[in-house]
Order: structure tokens, then C-alpha cells, then sequence
């Protein structure tokens, strides 16, 4: 690569390209505007239609048409000037290059990695820690259930298991817990 023909050469020359393609575009939509007019009107009708034409065409002109050319010229130059200047600034924030920082005090404000690595540190750190409180308190709230349900379970199982003396299962208490059951649900 020649000197000055890098990247920014290359970007360059696409802006060129595109601006280039917006100008042929526009022409053609003025063509196309401009030939709307010549078809031929039938005879009786022609006056109506050379008077639209005429309304039309003062509309579309401007104020500045009264603008010497050396001042359009002047004007048109500014625009497309403008219109770069839009292409380069529209290629540059798609850039993936950082901007530069000329003045101290923005080198003051602008962290260090060393910094910023302190500080994403210090976020993973909290972020760990805040996970883990939340496990914990999963994790008590999930034994704190299963201590109550085992009560429960055992009380019941001590219920149901009871025996007469002569060994057999005491019907009395287990209609008793299923009708407490009964109750409970309703």
C-alpha cells in the first residue's frame, strides 16, 4: 500500500461512490418529474393541462431562485460539502476506533484499565456474593419445609400405628385423624 492510500483513502473513496449514485438518483427523479408534461393532451383539454404544468412547476421552485448563480453555486457547494461531511460522520461513529482525547482534563476523567479492571472486579465480586445469600436462604428455607413435613408425617404415622392391647390397629384414632384431615381441607 502507497503512503495515503490506506483505509481512510478507501473510505474516502466510497463516500465518493455513494454520493455520487445519490446524484444520478436525483437526477433521474427530476427527469421522470419533467417528462410527466410531454405526453400529448387532446386538443380540447390542452390549456387545462399546460396550466397545471405551469402551477407545478411554481411550486417546486424556491425562494432562492431569485439567487444570482454564482451564490447557488456557492450554496450548492456548501451542500454537498455538508453532505461529505454527513458520509464521513456517519463512517466514522460505524468506526470501531476509540476517539482520541485531546485536552488533560478528559485524561483526568477517563479511568486506567488498572481501574476499571478494579472496579468489574469488584462488580463480579458482588454479584457472586449476592448470588450465594440467595442460595442460603433457598437452601434454609428448603430444609425449614422438610423439617415441618417429617413433624407432620411422624405425628400422623404415630397416629395411625397405634395398637389396641390385644395388638390390633386402634380404628378410633385413625377415624379421628382422617376426620381432623377432613376439616382441615374444608
Amino acid at each position: 500500500v502507497l503512503s495515503g492510500r490506506g483505509f481512510a483513502f478507501r473510505r474516502k473513496q466510497k463516500i465518493e461512490r455513494q454520493y455520487r449514485k445519490l446524484l444520478k438518483k436525483r437526477r433521474q427523479v427530476h427527469s421522470q418529474q419533467d417528462d410527466q408534461f410531454t405526453d400529448t393532451y387532446p386538443e380540447h383539454l390542452k390549456h387545462l393541462y399546460l396550466a397545471e404544468e405551469e402551477k407545478l412547476k411554481k411550486r417546486r421552485r424556491t425562494p432562492d431562485d431569485s439567487v444570482s448563480p454564482e451564490e447557488k453555486l456557492n450554496k450548492a457547494a456548501d451542500g454537498i460539502y455538508g453532505y461529505v461531511c454527513l458520509m464521513v460522520l456517519s463512517v466514522s461513529r460505524t468506526c470501531t476506533f476509540p476517539p482520541r482525547s485531546v485536552g488533560t482534563q478528559e485524561k483526568s476523567k477517563n479511568k486506567t484499565s488498572n481501574q476499571k479492571a478494579k472496579e468489574d472486579y469488584e462488580k463480579i465480586k458482588a454479584e457472586h456474593a449476592r448470588k450465594k445469600e440467595e442460595a442460603e436462604k433457598r437452601k434454609q428455607q428448603r430444609e425449614e419445609a422438610q423439617r415441618l413435613y417429617k413433624k407432620k408425617k411422624m405425628e400422623a404415622f404415630k397416629i395411625l400405628s397405634k395398637k389396641t392391647k390385644k395388638g390390633q390397629p386402634n380404628l378410633n384414632l385413625q377415624v379421628e385423624f382422617l376426620l381432623q384431615k377432613i376439616q382441615q381441607n374444608t
